[in-house]
């Protein structure tokens, strides 16, 4: 396996490790003075959302959970994104096979680099939570501290990225042939394909998982190390908004809707009807392929207009900033630029299950079965219950939530009904789906609260899982079909 140059490893790599925090709730840079103590935070446990007595009741963090993460993890350890995945421990199972094998097995790719390429993707959602993580794990894999000073320090392949990173953040559709011959046609600085491929797979899967990390609240690490209850940290890995009660939670009061549990259970049970009632009416009702084609481009282009806030204004602060290039590129420019809709990419003309596993497992070996696997799992992951209700076939809403992510994206499905997508996803849930999806920093514990107020959960841990995995596909059918096309 390629390794870089030997760098700071060891106690050196945490010095400098504290150098580069952000803050994982205000996102403003740590001042950097002397060690202070600390209270906790009152929001505890992993999730900020998801009340921590739940977390550990759903999963009981069993034997089997802490076999996987003695086994998979990268950081050795039991961090807050496991624990929140392993309330479903068969999907956990394959996330961290697939996720260590990107960072940790043979590959195209050197060590630090994985982990750096992690960082440039998580900065795309200001997703300080990740870059923190890896800028750990870059540091402990020999990487050079000098170039977590921005991207000015960095060898210019990993530069010429940037450009791919932004498109498949935030509008994979923009991704073709040019910009794969160019990054591979770079005379010294050139990727060669099967390099590319995993970049691609590693910023693909660090964009989705950004996803998965706001849409789950998945709250900054605590430092392990206590006394009497009170920790005893570096002010630059905490920040005062840390002090203030955790600022980044909205206030409890604010976070559940006006509507009363009768208003819920009513909700509950009008989409259980809608879904046996489409299940009926697949029986008799044959929609011609126009007419599937016009619900596709109703649906497509009626997301555009699903908006979740105003955020004009955002201010990224200047650790993550450094990480990016061209932060003001986003798919919420995307109706500001005149464009008159989002092209459509028929999945029949190129499918992960034909074209693309079979072109990221020859180029990345073996990458391409732990993906399937993985999308498979959690695409097929059912306990068959809703809510309160159990025996509840959950197949046609699981395909309107992967089916959605992928309408937002322009892909459409030839053989599905998008009559569906509006039947069975309330315009509550559209916006939490489109706002994880694509510009995940926007999401509040108000809008996870908003959706399927009687729901477990657990069940919408899945709903964010079926997001993450149905983004990441998206991403990568562009990116390979770019590359598909530049073969031929």
């Amino acid at each position: 396996m390629n390794r870089l140059g030997s760098g700071p490893v060891g106690s050196a790599a945490a010095a400098a490790a504290g150098q580069y925090r952000v803050c994982g709730n205000c996102r403003k840079v740590p001042r950097q003075e002397k060690r202070v103590q600390v209270s906790p935070p009152l929001t505890r446990g992993p999730s900020a959302f998801i009340p921590e007595n739940e977390v550990m009741q759903a999963n009981g963090l069993d034997e089997r959970t802490n076999l996987l993460v003695e086994e998979y993890s990268t950081s050795g350890r039991l961090d807050n994104i496991t624990q929140v995945m392993s309330i479903h421990t068969q999907y956990l199972e394959s996330f961290l096979r697939s996720q260590f094998y990107m960072l940790r097995m043979d590959g195209p790719l050197p060590l630090p680099y994985r982990h750096y390429i992690a960082i440039m993707a998580a900065a795309r959602h200001q997703c300080s939570y990740l870059i923190n993580m890896h800028v750990d794990e870059f540091l402990k894999t020999g990487g050079i501290a000098e170039w977590l000073n921005g991207l000015e320090y960095i060898p210019q392949r990993l530069k010429n990225l940037n450009e791919i990173n932004k498109l498949l953040a935030h509008r994979p559709w923009l991704i073709t042939k040019e910009h794969i011959q160019k990054l591979v046609k770079t005379g010294e600085n050139n990727w060669s394909l099967p390099e590319l491929v995993h970049a691609v797979v590693l910023l693909a899967h660090y964009h989705a998982l950004a996803s998965f990390v706001f849409g789950s609240g998945i709250n900054p690490e605590r430092d392990p190390d206590t006394s009497n209850g009170v920790r005893l940290i570096a002010v630059n890995n905490f920040c005062v908004c840390d002090l203030a009660n955790d600022n980044n939670i909205e206030n409890a009061s604010l976070t559940s809707s006006n509507f009363g549990i009768a208003d819920s259970l009513s909700e509950l049970e009008a989409l259980m009807e809608r879904m046996k009632r489409l299940q009926e009416d697949k029986e008799d009702e044959d929609a011609s392929q126009e007419e599937m084609a016009t619900r596709f481009e109703k649906e497509k282009k009626e997301s555009l207009l699903v908006i979740s806030g105003a955020f004009d204004d955002e201010i990224v602060s200047t650790d993550v900033s450094r990480y990016v290039e061209d932060p003001g590129f986003g798919y919420k420019d995307f109706a500001r630029r005149g464009e008159d809709h989002l092209p459509t990419f028929r999945a029949q003309d190129y499918t992960w299950e034909n074209h693309g596993f079979s072109l990221v497992n020859r180029l990345y070996s073996d990458i391409g079965h732990l993906l399937d696997e993985k999308f498979r799992m959690v695409y097929n992951l059912t306990y068959n219950t809703m809510a309160t209700h159990e025996d509840v076939d959950t197949t046609t809403l699981r395909r309107a939530l992967f089916n959605y992510v992928h309408c937002m994206y322009g892909i459409r499905y030839d053989d599905y009904d998008y009559g569906e997508v509006n039947q069975l996803l309330e315009r509550s849930l559209k916006v939490y789906i489109k706002t994880v999806t694509c510009y995940p920093e926007r999401t509040t514990k108000r809008m996870y609260d908003s959706y399927w107020r009687q729901f477990k959960h657990s069940e919408k841990v899945h709903v964010n899982l079926l997001l993450m995995e149905a983004r990441m596909q998206a991403e990568l059918l562009y990116a390979l079909r770019a590359i598909t096309r530049h073969l031929t």
